[in-house]
């Protein structure tokens, strides 16, 4: 199954609490914590490439599954990770301390990432 392809946002779950837990700022909280975001992803064998554009804030992250890479997080730091693909349809991704799962339903994506006990859950259609 192939993750190609372009998403836009149709539901999110603790948004606030989790971005504050990352330590955000509560004005890019603020602007963020209502614009539909478009990931879109370029999957080629075991390289990915993703890019999520929020308002005017784009995130591109490449990565090849099993290999050590640089991830740039939600703040804009840049940390150490390795992508793990289980099944022919789930990322699993662990960056300092935070699990990101990624998994592909149809043409739906549903992505859960977990810092301690808090917990954000993102869902994406195809488009």
């Amino acid at each position: 199954m192939s993750f190609t392809g372009k998403y836009e946002l149709q539901s999110q779950e603790n948004f606030e609490p989790f971005m504050k837990a990352l330590g955000v700022p509560d004005d890019q909280i603020q602007k963020g914590k209502d614009i539909k975001s478009i990931s879109e992803i370029v999957q080629d064998g075991k390289k990915f490439k993703i890019t999520v554009t929020t308002g005017t804030k784009v995130l591109c992250n490449e990565f090849t599954i099993g290999e050590e890479c640089e991830i740039e997080m939600l703040t804009g730091e840049k940390a150490k990770a390795l992508v793990q693909m289980e099944g022919n349809n789930k990322l699993i991704a662990n960056v300092k301390g935070l699990k990101s799962v990624t998994e592909l339903h149809g043409d739906t994506i549903t992505n859960v990432m977990t810092l301690g006990d808090l917990t954000y859950k993102r869902v994406s259609k195809r488009i």
